[in-house]
Order: structure tokens, then C-alpha cells, then sequence
């Protein structure tokens, strides 16, 4: 893969991720507060339930971070390039262990801001008080917890590089059939290499439908990493979390959040894949 096709899948991953997260952006802090121990939810400023004291949820917009999912994508493409010289060609193989380093790629990298992002969804102010920004949440985590405290949660995170896996050798699995079907039915070779708007609509469908299958399967993980990133969490480690939740709060705490999580992340990646694959396509014609 030359620097100029690396170049190509950071700017389509940073576009896609981009795209997605300001459409879906506001069912993100929700799903955050449900996932949370303590959960505190507003609508229009009127008070609908409440745990931890009289504070309002802020739907933070999606800034820069958003666009480090080009990270992921750049990550993945650069391994599978380099997998497919080791391996059979596009092979499930080949999908599983590029999704795998490009999600511990893009964990190591990252976390900190994550973490920055969670503490942000869940911090809770009253009317009237300044609203903790990142910077002053950054100052708030060194002081507290050290340099350790970045890293929180990342752990669960690593257990969930499983949901990336699944998500992608899914959407690379029905992604080939569309290409195959279509191939068989175009009687024209130069016409097989120009995408229409089906293509990108059968993207969308492939990506919606792997994403539901991958984070059911793995969302357990998605409320032990919210849980080890709260602020003073009594939280220690991914397992400690894992045995204490269903402990205290039945195994149904493990999916809190679960629907809104599917409500935003299906559009979400649904968005995102299509708009990485639209600009892959434009720019490497």
C-alpha cells in the first residue's frame, strides 16, 4: 500500500466517522448516563429520573476526537494489505487479525480522549454552575489520579476489540456477496468497476446488519469500560466489574443502554461505512 492509499483511508475514515457522530451524536450521551451507575436524564430541562442529585445532561457536540476513528480505518486497511500477501486473499483470516491490530492500534492510541469524553457525558452540575470543559477535565483526572487515570477502562476496551472483529469479518463477508452478485449479473466488465447508488445502499445494509449481530454479542463490554471511566468508580478492574455488576444488579445491568446504543450505533456505522467507502472510491478513481 503506498503513502498516498494510507493518506486516502484516513481521510475517508476521519470523513465517515465525522459524518456519523454529528447525526447521532445526542443518543451518545444518553446511552453513556444509562450505561452509568448512577443515571440522571433530562428532557427539555424536565426532570424525568434521578440518582445522583440535580444535574442536567449535556449533549456535548462531536469535535476532533470524532475524526481519530480514521485511525481505526487506516490501521485496518494498512494490515490487510500486508495480511493478504501472508494469507488467502480476503480471507476471513485475513479480515479477523487486520480488525484485531487495528482496534488495539487505535485503543492504545486514543483512550485518554475517550475517557476525557466519558467523564465530560456524565459530569454532573447544577443549573447555574460553569460546565467542566475538556481542558478543566483533564486537569481534574491528572490531579486525582495521575497519569494512570487516562488509561482507565481501557482494558474492557481491549475486550471489546471482539465486537470489531465480528463487525468486520461480517461486513467484509456480505460486502463480497454483493460484489459476486453483481458481478454475475453484469454481462459488462468495465461496468462491474463503476459503483451506483445500490452499491452504496447494500454498504449501508451490510454494515447496519454486522454491527447488530457484533454488538449484541459483545455489549457487555461497553458498560464495564463506562463503569471503570466514572469519576471516584469503586470499579478496579474488567473482571472485578464483570462479577460485581450481575452480583449487585442482576445480569440485566450487563445491557443497560442496549437499545439506544442500537438506535444510534446501527444509522451510525450504517453512515460512517458508506461515507468511508464513498471517499475511498471518489479519490482512488
Amino acid at each position: 500500500m503506498s503513502q498516498k492509499d494510507t493518506l486516502v483511508h484516513l481521510f475517508a475514515g476521519g470523513c465517515g466517522g465525522t459524518v456519523g457522530a454529528i447525526l447521532t451524536c445526542p443518543l451518545e450521551v444518553v446511552k453513556t448516563r444509562l450505561q452509568s451507575s448512577s443515571i440522571t436524564l433530562y428532557v427539555s430541562e424536565v426532570q424525568l429520573s434521578t440518582v445522583n442529585g440535580a444535574s442536567v445532561a449535556r449533549m456535548a457536540p462531536p469535535g476532533p476526537m470524532h475524526c481519530l476513528k480514521a485511525i481505526y480505518f487506516a490501521a485496518y486497511s494498512t494490515a490487510k494489505d500486508k495480511l493478504n500477501g501472508v494469507f488467502e486473499p480476503d480471507s476471513t483470516q485475513v479480515h479477523m487479525v487486520s480488525a484485531g491490530m487495528a482496534g488495539f492500534t487505535a485503543i492504545t492510541a486514543t483512550n485518554p480522549i475517550w475517557l476525557i469524553k466519558t467523564r465530560m457525558q456524565l459530569d454532573a452540575r447544577n443549573r447555574g454552575e460553569r460546565r467542566m470543559n475538556a481542558l478543566d477535565c483533564v486537569r481534574r483526572v491528572y490531579q486525582m489520579e495521575g497519569l494512570r487515570g487516562f488509561y482507565r477502562g481501557m482494558s474492557a476496551s481491549y475486550a471489546g476489540i471482539s465486537e470489531t472483529v465480528i463487525h468486520f469479518v461480517i461486513y467484509e463477508s456480505i460486502k463480497r456477496k454483493l460484489l459476486e452478485s453483481k458481478a454475475h449479473t453484469s454481462m459488462d466488465e468495465e461496468d462491474e468497476a463503476v459503483k451506483d447508488a445500490s452499491d452504496f445502499v447494500g454498504m449501508m445494509l451490510a454494515a447496519a446488519t454486522s454491527k447488530t449481530c457484533a454488538t449484541t454479542i459483545a455489549y457487555p463490554h461497553e458498560v464495564i469500560r463506562t463503569r471503570l471511566r466514572e469519576e471516584g468508580s469503586r470499579y478496579r478492574s474488567f473482571f472485578q466489574t464483570l462479577l460485581t455488576v450481575p452480583k449487585e444488579e442482576g445480569y440485566r445491568a450487563l445491557y443497560r443502554g442496549l437499545t439506544t446504543h442500537l438506535v444510534r450505533q446501527i444509522p451510525n456505522t450504517a453512515i460512517m461505512m458508506c461515507t468511508y467507502e464513498v471517499v475511498v472510491y471518489l479519490l482512488g478513481r
